[in-house]
């Protein structure tokens, strides 16, 4: 037994004395952090999206030489991919020497891009959403080679979600933003996504004061201009949320042929209403426990004549800590008035303690079954705070890097187009089993950026030369960037 003992303590030893040997050699400049990129750089050649960008913005200055305004937008937004948080995170990329060579827009450095992009002018911006419904279109048209029936399904009902989330900065002098109601110096994001593809089709940036009911109307019409034709040839619908509540939005729907579904404040006209539903006016919702839906006759002046009042209810548990006993907190918001004020102890005293949401919309709800399938529908607006999160924690829409709004409206376009070009990754190459799509997340589905980062881009290889050829030597196991190469050079080539 001893023996034995001794044997394994000489091995440690050894192995610890080899560890210890290790030496540091010279750099390998055919080493890249990323390989992933290159199937980024084909899924952007194939789709021709710097080309297509190009065509709409037309030329940012007087030389035709070095980057175009769409090298500038796909640069920052594989940069973002790389995870690169700031705009000096171009000169970190554009130090892979090996990764230049599989990057989108090689040699992009960060003083080049922030000055390019101070050339923008206000239409210029505009026809980025030209440039990427092109885009969409061209994706729409490979996917409806290699998956027509995919392609049919996302064509048949389109939905638009719009909203808007803040950016916090910290820059004293930073121009474009300003503090929002929580008292935080923000940059404003105002969206019109896609929902189905999860994907952007036209975008805004204004400050922490700006109201988005401003200029609703104009953006649901600028993103529907970026639909591709056999989208718009569907069924379209509308869905924002209370902060879109007013008439104009509403009317430029009905103008527009599209449904809509926005969220109403809960104003003391609308708590009357509800008073006046019948007891046997609710239906259970779709997959929400306690959740119930009615509809009662509500069409504020100026908006169309068909809209409608939804209201959902929902049972709280005061038993599970449901409400807060703060009479300020958000769920409070949503009781009853006649509750809303009362201690913890008489709520309690309560038949039923219900939360309540009011929604407006000139949808089929003729029924309760239509009614609840409508207000299913509309519970999954959260799909563009879904859109947010990958802009935010995948890609780098949390930080407005630069002083001046062009810079910072560049940015945010780098992590918006980061997020579109995940969602036809997403598309274009995930596989059908049993009849749903199978993606590359770790859970099956569509993959957020942090995990297609950690799986398919941030893997590190060896780029090889040789006979004229790129080779990648991947680490063993790693065969992700395989299968979704061959899935994207199956594509249609751009016309």
């Amino acid at each position: 037994m001893g023996r034995v003992l001794e044997r394994r303590r000489r091995r440690r030893e050894a192995r610890r004395g080899v560890r210890r040997g290790v030496r540091i050699g010279a750099p390998d400049r055919s080493l890249t952090r990323f390989s992933g990129l290159a199937a980024v750089s084909e899924l952007v050649e194939r789709l021709d999206v710097i080309g297509r960008l190009d065509a709409a913005i037309g030329p940012i200055k007087t030389r035709d030489r070095g980057a175009s305004g769409g090298e500038v937008l796909v640069g920052m937004a594989a940069a973002q991919l790389a995870g690169e948080d700031f705009l000096v995170g171009l000169d970190r990329h554009r130090a892979d020497t090996a990764g230049q060579a599989l990057t989108p827009v090689p040699g992009l450095a960060s003083t080049t891009a922030a000055g390019l992009a101070r050339r923008f002018c206000d239409g210029q911006w505009v026809a980025v959403e030209t440039g990427l419904g092109d885009v969409h279109a061209a994706a729409l048209d490979a996917l409806a080679v290699v998956a027509p029936e995919r392609a049919k399904v996302l064509t048949a009902s389109v939905t638009i979600d719009l909203d808007t989330t803040d950016v916090e900065v910290y820059g004293r002098l930073k121009r474009g933003v300003a503090f929002n109601h929580q008292g935080q110096r923000v940059g404003r994001p105002h969206v019109a996504a896609w929902a189905e593809t999860s994907t952007v089709l036209a975008a805004d940036l204004g400050s922490g004061r700006d109201d988005p009911r401003a200029n609703a109307a104009e953006l649901l019409n600028r993103a529907l201009a970026a639909l591709p034709a056999p989208a718009r040839g569907g069924e379209v619908r509308l869905r924002a949320d209370a902060g879109y509540f007013a008439g104009q939005l509403a009317r430029a729907a009905l103008f527009a042929g599209v449904g809509f579904a926005i969220g109403a404040r809960r104003i003391a006209p609308l708590w009357r209403l509800l008073d006046s539903v019948p007891a046997d006016g609710w239906t259970d919702a779709i997959g929400m426990t306690g959740a119930q839906v009615a509809v009662t006759e509500y069409c504020p002046d100026w908006w169309p004549a068909k809209t409608r009042l939804l209201i959902r209810r929902v049972q709280l548990n005061l038993d599970h800590g449901q409400v807060s006993g703060d009479p300020r907190a958000r769920r409070r918001r949503t009781l009853h008035p006649d509750q809303r004020a009362l201690p913890l102890a008489e709520l309690a005293d309560a038949d039923a303690v219900y939360a309540y949401s009011f929604i407006v919309t000139d949808l089929d709800v003729s029924t309760g079954d239509r009614a609840v399938e409508v207000e299913h529908w509309y519970r999954h607006r959260t799909q563009i705070e879904n859109l947010f999160r990958d802009s935010k924690l995948g890609a780098a829409l949390r930080h407005l890097p630069s002083g001046y709004p062009q810079v910072n409206r560049a940015w945010m376009w780098g992590g918006l187009l980061a997020a579109t070009l995940c969602g036809w990754l997403h598309h274009l190459t995930a596989t059908h089993r049993d009849g749903q799509l199978i993606g590359h997340g770790i859970r099956g589905g569509h993959a957020m950026i942090a995990t297609l980062r950690h799986r398919l881009i941030a893997v590190p290889a060896r780029l090889v030369h040789h006979a004229g050829r790129l080779t990648l030597r991947l680490p063993p196991g790693e065969d992700l960037l395989a299968h979704v190469l061959a899935r994207i050079r199956a594509l249609p080539e751009p016309t």
